[in-house]
């Protein structure tokens, strides 16, 4: 007993050495160019919202209006038309199965969640939801963080938001009805899997706007939030 104790700890021991490395190995520096906002800039907040398994952008829509203006983006500029009625936008990307069939954590079936993670080519959707609040209070029971980026990381964001968006022509192509409140669905660029996740998608839209992200940490928000407050001293919104 005593030796087979000695080697779960060793190969305990060994996991967590080979995870570690490969987080470090995994480390994106981020853009000292864009972040973190220089004294006296105008910094933009950009939110992200837990969910549990699953994370999303809070942007407000006066900032991506501004950036999509500037860029020419038509297809940004389309959805926020589209949304136009709300002060805050919330943008999530995900599986097109998997995000259409599981909307609590009650819904989770083993073999969805299977063949989003690890079948090949999984087609992707973006579901934007209009916010009439902030973030708090749209999502009071959520973990949310915050934090400010330049003007530039800004737009470097919004252009890389406007290319997760599939084309139909130059318009997004919306599928529905999206999950809770005023939401649609649109079919977005990309394939789902185990090393693409929704979490990573946030990552990426970060990593965009300077913050320095870790793909490996951010495969779940529990990951994905330590490595943004620890690198990118990122702020936890307080609870009412």
């Amino acid at each position: 007993m005593r030796r087979l104790a000695v080697r779960i700890a060793i190969g305990a021991a060994l996991l967590i050495a080979a995870f570690t490395l490969a987080a470090v190995l995994d480390m994106r520096a981020g853009n000292s160019a864009l972040f973190p906002v220089k004294p006296g800039d105008r910094g933009i907040p950009v939110y992200v919202v837990s969910h549990g398994y699953h994370s999303g952008l809070v942007l407000r829509r006066e900032d991506l209006d501004r950036a999509a203006e500037a860029q020419k983006l038509p297809v940004m500029k389309e959805v926020l038309t589209r949304f136009q009625a709300f002060d805050h936008l919330e943008f999530g990307w995900g599986d097109e199965g998997f995000y259409h069939s599981v909307r609590t954590l009650g819904d989770l079936q083993l073999t969805e969640a299977l063949r989003a993670l690890f079948l090949p080519n999984n087609p992707s959707v973006m579901h934007v939801v209009g916010l009439y609040e902030s973030p708090r209070e749209a999502f009071p029971s959520a973990d949310i963080i915050f934090t400010f980026v330049s003007e530039a990381g800004f737009s470097h964001l919004t252009a890389a938001l406007d290319q997760s968006f599939a084309r139909d022509g130059d318009h997004a192509e919306e599928m529905g009805a999206g999950l809770y409140g005023p939401s649609l669905f649109y079919r977005a660029t990309g394939t789902f899997n185990l090393f693409n996740v929704c979490n990573h998608w946030v990552a990426h839209l970060l990593d965009a706007a300077g913050l320095p992200t870790n793909p490996l940490l951010s495969t779940l928000p529990k990951g994905l939030f330590f490595d943004l407050a620890w690198r990118a001293h990122t702020r936890t919104l307080p609870r009412f």
